[in-house]
């Protein structure tokens, strides 16, 4: 017995494998692994660039500029898509400009590493900074502290909530400012009892309008962030990109600097701001919210969490010393033409992102006083840069340079003549709305602005009208991206809380955006022309004096 059983163990033992059998895989699994959707955009890109090239022909304009045509079609098929990576997408300017004849290799690298792409990457590292050492929160709780009130005054904590996230977007990028206020806001909001799936108490009402603020502060939170990155030219990626495209298809003009921008975009932003508040106010914060919550919620609570965070350390303040400095230094480099700034000691040798790249190097030299021979940070810390952005604003200028030295924006210019009779004001809140539904329904903001602004330009060389106006409408309306929650990351970010729902921000964002078109309509022609002087005439520079200068 025990023999037999020996025996079919040992047949056991040589019929199992000694490595795993890789069964090979029918014919039908193969090709529907190979006819994927993402398989098919991959290979539409380079086959509408093909067409583009051997079909299209333009009158009275060089070759390279139906090549630029073809390969715009290869990369916003892959952008729009998502088929190839949007970091990869975006490196492709590399590779397909030089191969095309459209610019040399040195001329399209040179877009990806400038002072804008500098700038972004100074702040981005403070922010990380920021973040490593949670000044956000400690921020967010002495301000959510000071607006609470006493008793509770359900208004006045959203204001201070929104307000501390408006703030912090102002400085850090939008999508970042965010994901560091959304866990303080909800962690607010988890002292709140959970109302949310099915009550069967028909007494509700309590319950409804603590619902009802919880939906207020996270709707808060993800359009403040919205809202205060367009103050600042480091608060989303969007603006940066503009004044890129500005800065590279007029050189001869002046530069629009970081405070340039804060003069015109901050009232528009702060104009939105509370146009907010009252929404959310109207719509969510009901009569007697303020005896429901603070049943619950009170300065107590606050100062515990604060308490919690300890006294300030030395690396706080000196991380809060090193960003201050910084935004001083933003500001005052170019004020006005009667008051020049510290810029003009260096004769216009440094920029924005001198000093942002300046101040970031500072964090890797002081020391943060908590270990022997630590700084306040080191390059592990810096490996959460987003790469994908600062490679999606160096291929949004590396297609403006395209765009314009290719002879492509020449041709755009003729083919837009129709408009050269349209009125402004009807123009321009199209274009805000345009841009906006474009990054509702179908790309990013980043790369809806990389699409549509070197097309404003155009239109606006056709209408004989200053191109920032617009510019500022296209770019500043891809950011009213109010209505969806796949619009923006920041949006994506609010949604999963699980505290709203899409119709919460369709019935708020609404509004909202049609706040942001009005009040954009009304500063355009009005705060503009004392900004930027788009009441005088600009320098086109023409492709041949480009080819001329290179």
């Amino acid at each position: 017995m025990n023999g037999d059983e020996t025996t079919y163990n040992n047949n056991d033992q040589i019929k199992t494998p000694l490595l795993p059998i890789h069964r090979s895989q029918s014919m039908n699994s193969i090709i529907e692994s190979i006819f994927t959707l993402k398989n098919l955009f991959t290979l539409l890109g380079p086959l509408l660039c093909t067409l583009i090239c051997l079909f299209v022909k333009f009158e009275n304009a060089p070759s390279t500029s139906t090549n630029m045509l073809g390969v715009l079609a290869w990369i916003f098929t892959w952008w729009l898509s998502e088929s190839v990576p949007m970091p990869i997408t975006s490196m492709s300017p590399m590779f397909l400009f030089p191969l095309f004849g459209i610019s040399s290799a040195d001329d399209v690298a040179h877009s990806y590493m400038d002072d804008v792409i500098a700038l972004v990457l100074g702040s981005f590292i403070l922010a990380l900074a920021v973040e490593h050492y949670n000044i956000h929160r400690r921020l967010a709780l002495n301000i959510t502290l000071l607006f609470c009130g006493d008793p509770l005054n359900p208004p006045l904590l959203l204001l201070g909530i929104c307000a501390t996230t408006f703030f912090v977007s102002m400085w850090l990028h939008n999508v970042a400012a965010t994901v560091m206020m959304m866990p303080v806001a909800t962690g607010i909001l988890q002292r709140l009892p959970s109302s949310r799936g099915h009550r069967n108490q028909e007494d509700s009402n309590s319950d409804d309008l603590v619902t009802k603020f919880c939906k207020a502060v996270v709707l808060g939170v993800i359009y403040s962030a919205a809202i205060g990155g367009m103050s600042t030219l480091t608060g989303t990626g969007v603006n940066l990109i503009l004044i890129g495209m500005w800065k590279s298809y007029f050189p001869k003009e002046n530069a629009i600097s970081f405070s340039t921008w804060s003069f015109f975009a901050l009232p528009l932003a702060l104009v939105i701001f509370f146009a907010l508040w009252g929404i959310l106010c109207l719509l969510y914060c009901r009569k007697g919210s303020s005896r429901s919550l603070s049943t619950y919620l009170d300065k107590n609570h606050l100062k515990r969490e604060l308490d919690l965070l300890g006294p300030m350390t030395f690396a706080e303040k000196m991380i809060l010393a090193d960003f201050s400095i910084l935004i001083m230094l933003w500001m005052t480099r170019s004020i006005t033409e009667d008051i020049p700034g510290w810029g003009s000691l260096f004769k216009g040798r440094a920029g924005d992102g001198t000093v942002s790249i300046m101040m970031a190097t500072l964090l890797f030299i002081i020391p943060n006083k908590k270990e022997p021979g630590e700084k306040l940070m080191d390059w592990n810390k810096c490996k959460k840069l987003p790469w994908n952005i600062i490679l999606l604003l160096g291929a949004g200028f590396a297609i403006a340079d395209g765009v314009r030295s290719s002879g492509l924006a020449d041709v755009l210019s003729r083919a837009l003549d129709f408009l050269e009779n349209a009125p402004y004001l009807a123009i321009a809140p199209a274009v805000c709305l345009i841009s906006g539904t474009l990054t509702e329904f179908i790309t990013s903001n980043n790369a809806t602005t990389t699409i549509i602004v070197p097309l404003l330009i155009e239109m606006a060389k056709t209408m004989h009208i200053h191109p920032l106006l617009l510019m500022i409408p296209g770019a500043i309306g891809a950011q009213y991206a109010f209505l969806l929650p796949t619009a923006t990351p920041s949006n994506v970010v609010g949604f999963t809380t699980g505290h709203i729902e899409i119709k919460d921000m369709i019935k708020t964002g609404l509004p909202l955006k049609v706040a942001g078109v009005v009040a954009l309509s009304f500063l355009m022609p009005t705060l503009a022309p004392i900004v930027f002087g788009t009441d005088k005439p600009v320098n086109y520079v023409s492709r041949n004096f480009l080819h001329w200068c290179g």
